[in-house]
């Protein structure tokens, strides 16, 4: 073989190479979308804690319900898959998203500025406020601005634990709400910022728990769902999902299951 020939067959072989290089089907690579591989393995996995009543909790038969649960199990319905949910302390749920352990995160997430930076959201699909959380017989703290110095319960990467450290509280760590009030009652903390929703819930199922309310945020927080970046056919499919169970009544149904009322606006 000359010389011409040998040049001709490696460029051959470096082009074969190139082509089968391309074929990649992972989750998240340019030769298929992330929508297009959830749909044809039939399946989407949803970060969600488990924990965190009404929204994502095990009900006493052990099975994980709730208004975010159903509203993902839905959404999952109209998008032709199955829902499977990896439940996932908050504190490592944006890690769990960014190593896809999971394709998107129900779990009230709301949209902040520095979160959009780096993740994709849905639509809001449920507002709250935020409350500041007290044992009954605390007559110290009465307002927002009175938690300088004192010790607050706050999962660290929620938007609630940046009102109490705006207010000048320090924070205990906690994994769950359901951790935070039980430090709250046995007087380890002096107070916890968390959803209204969840107080209310709270209250509801122990309503002779000693602890109460006495601040409440001005401006309601929405929240979404949430997503990594650069999947924009997921992220309209799922807003559309959304839409579908807002106009046929599925979300008035499982808002006032959990709530009594509509809490999409």
């Amino acid at each position: 073989m000359n010389k011409l020939s040998i040049l001709i067959t490696t460029l051959l072989l470096a082009s074969v190479g190139l082509v089968g290089c391309g074929t990649s089907t992972s989750k998240n690579t340019t030769s298929k979308n992330l929508l297009t591989t959830i749909k044809s393995e039939g399946k989407i996995q949803i970060g969600t804690e488990g924990t965190y009543a009404p929204y994502t909790f095990h009900d006493k038969s052990g099975k994980l319900t709730g208004f975010d649960v159903e509203i993902a199990e839905e959404v999952s319905k109209r998008l032709g898959v199955k829902p499977e949910f990896v439940e996932t302390k908050w504190d490592g749920m944006f890690a769990g998203l960014d190593a896809k352990r999971f394709d998107m995160i129900v779990n009230q997430v709301g949209i902040l500025p520095d979160r959009q930076k780096k993740y994709d959201f849905s639509n809001p699909y449920i507002v709250s406020k935020a409350v500041l959380i007290v044992k009954s017989t605390n007559d110290n703290i009465k307002k927002f601005a009175d938690l300088k110095g004192k010790k607050s319960a706050q999962s660290l990467t929620s938007n609630l634990a940046n009102v109490a450290k705006a207010n000048g509280a320090v924070l205990q760590p906690v994994d769950s709400f359901n951790q935070a009030i039980d430090l709250l009652v046995s007087k380890r903390v002096d107070a916890a910022v968390n959803d209204s929703l969840s107080f209310l819930d709270l209250k509801k199922q122990k309503p002779g728990i000693a602890i109460k309310v006495v601040a409440e945020q001005g401006n309601a927080q929405p929240s979404a769902i949430m997503f990594k970046k650069g999947n924009k056919e997921l992220v309209t499919a799922v807003n559309k999902a959304l839409t579908d169970i807002k106009a046929d009544g599925t979300y008035s149904k499982i808002s006032n299951k959990y709530f009594g009322s509509d809490v999409s606006k």
